[in-house]
């Protein structure tokens, strides 16, 4: 499904993105209410998360004008709780609205929630890297049409951020604050975690113990680690 992120504020646009893409959407982009319009209508989005304050057009004018042709979800986005942008948001046809800041998970539900309500049925992504298939929903990792193997929470959550970013090297930091929140790891909890992770790898292609060279969970020194499947094949 697709998800027309409009923000101005880059950075916020980034981290939506990539939540949203990590739970299987397909996520378009757009700074200012012209551009808003235009992929829309472009596109044509599933569901719209649509920020009030944007150069050029308003969220609200945006707001306006598609309802004037269509009945695409829209999730306003404020940074106040005031009651009269919210009941003007609602007044203009806005499914529902989110103030921020919000957390991710947060997000995600109610994308979801008026997706439902939409009659659209949002599903988890399945990772597919090469021959390596992740099913985050049921914790398990396959290879070619071998038996899955099992993952552990933090496994998963590891993993499905690695295929997501195949090919790329994250930061150490940036994958302590991913897996375990911000102040919940550190370098040694994640060594250990890439460690047991290399071997699940290795398991799942028949092979026994967790050697780098067979798992492609690859340690890039001094940057962090990546999944590099398709960098061999």
């Amino acid at each position: 499904m697709k998800v027309l992120v409009v923000d101005d504020d880059q950075v916020l646009a980034e981290v939506l993105s990539f939540t949203l893409r990590r739970e299987g959407f397909e996520v378009l982009l757009a700074g200012d209410g012209e551009a808003a319009l235009q992929r829309w209508a472009a596109e044509s989005p599933d569901i719209i998360l649509l920020d009030v304050n944007l150069p050029k057009l308003t969220g609200f004018q945006v707001c306006r004008r598609i309802r004037e042709e269509a009945d695409t979800p829209i999730i306003m986005l404020t940074v106040r709780e005031e009651e009269d942008d919210i009941v003007e948001g609602l007044g203009l046809g806005a499914d529902d609205y989110i103030t921020k800041p919000f957390s991710p998970r947060h997000l995600v539900a109610r994308v979801q929630a008026v997706l439902r309500r939409a009659g659209k049925r949002p599903t988890r992504a399945v990772r597919r890297v090469g021959k390596f298939t992740l099913m985050p929903p049921r914790r398990e990792l396959q290879f070619e049409e071998r038996e899955p193997v099992k993952l552990t929470r933090l496994e998963n959550r590891l993993l499905d951020y690695l295929m997501l970013n195949a090919g790329r090297v994250l930061s150490a930091e940036v994958i302590i604050d991913l897996v375990w929140g911000a102040g919940g790891g550190d370098r040694d909890m994640l060594r250990q975690l890439v460690y047991r992770l290399r071997g699940k790898l290795s398991r799942a292609r028949g092979l026994q113990g967790g050697d780098a060279e067979d798992s492609y969970l690859e340690t890039v020194p001094g940057l962090g680690y990546g999944f590099m499947l398709h960098l061999r094949q």
